[in-house]
């Protein structure tokens, strides 16, 4: 007996936005499981920004996905038949095998997810990934101490949303830039944010002066670009900069000049740390358990924005350039309870 399961393929590489022809949505057929196999059904799965470098044919830190081969990415899912004896019918599992509803695995890659502190989206964005990431960046790659003066932009964002939180946490004044005023008040009234603005309006410099008479010590990058150039001009002397991400140059088709301001860097003493969320892997323990309590406590909040199936995947993968998600872009793809 074969499972029905759709799949999203990588139909040809983006030039610029990606676009729906960039993506193909196919039928595929999924075997039950031999001896020492699980069959899964996934539950959600995450779109994350990072996914648009791994379109591009490129030498990078992971490689890029193969024009004509199912697209990979985190998923959360559900043992439905097994033959391990590891898992058991039932077991909820962790993975990296998104962009598809079903898939058959040895148990290579798999992991369970057991004694859930949070719901299982959770487990995709505040409790995934992108809050560790938001956690090493700020307390690892940029090496906050209490009571700094803290900057992050794309701070709606799945990342920016928690690194704000924790900084606050950390008893910092935090300044966050995000796209339009329901973001912005988002920022200042729910996640605490002391001084947020629209990076559409005015100047980018004139906000972080206003925000931060005196300077920055950390900036959380998500961005790049102008953001960074601003930043740069407004940091203290031998503030840190933890570089996540440059979103705003991740459709380019042309090569982005970098900060024409690089040079303040030498008078000022910065450090400019690229990171990603690995590079920490031994922080692991220590997030999982801070970000558990700080979610039970209400200290950290957070937002998912849900698109419903797969064949909505390319929309919440294109969305997360289009300003479309607040925190956590996740695409669910089926009712716990299906068999």
């Amino acid at each position: 007996m074969t499972t029905k399961s759709r799949e999203v393929l990588l139909k040809k590489r983006p030039v610029g936005m990606p676009t729906h022809d960039d993506f193909e949505l196919i039928e595929a057929s999924v075997d039950d499981p031999a001896d020492g196999q699980i069959l899964v059904q996934n539950l959600c799965m995450s779109v994350d920004p990072y996914m648009r470098g791994r379109m591009v044919d490129r030498k990078s830190y992971t490689p890029p996905f193969k024009v004509g081969e199912t697209l990979t990415g985190g998923a959360l899912g559900r043992v439905r038949a097994s033959l391990h004896p590891k898992f058991s019918e039932g077991d909820y599992v962790q993975s990296n095998l998104g962009w598809r509803e079903w898939f058959l695995s040895d148990g290579a890659g798999v992991s369970k997810l057991e004694g859930l502190q949070a719901p299982l989206s959770a487990y995709l964005g505040v409790m995934g990934m992108p809050g560790m990431t938001a956690y090493v960046g700020l307390l690892g790659a940029g090496e906050l101490k209490d009571g700094e003066t803290v900057f992050v932009s794309g701070a709606a964002g799945a990342v920016g949303s928690i690194a704000g939180q924790i900084a606050k946490i950390k008893d910092c004044r935090v300044l966050g830039s995000a796209g339009g005023p329901e973001k912005v008040s988002l920022l200042r009234d729910e996640f605490g944010f002391d001084y947020a603005f629209d990076y559409r309006k005015g100047s980018i410099l004139e906000h972080l002066m206003e925000g931060a008479r005196d300077g920055l010590d950390v900036y959380f990058d998500n961005v790049g670009g102008e953001h960074l150039q601003a930043a740069i001009a407004h940091m203290r002397p031998f503030g840190r900069i933890a570089l996540c991400g440059a979103i705003s140059q991740y459709n380019a088709t042309e090569p982005v000049p970098g900060p024409n301001n690089l040079t303040m860097a030498i008078g000022l003493g910065l450090t400019l740390k690229g990171f990603i969320v690995s590079h920490f892997n031994h922080m692991r323990e220590d997030f999982v358990r801070d970000m558990a309590s700080w979610i039970a406590d209400g200290r950290v909040k957070y937002r998912e924005t849900v698109m419903h199936g797969l064949e909505q995947a390319p929309d919440a993968f294109i969305g997360l350039f289009t300003g479309a998600n607040v925190g956590k872009m996740i695409v669910q793809l089926a009712d716990d309870r299906a068999e």
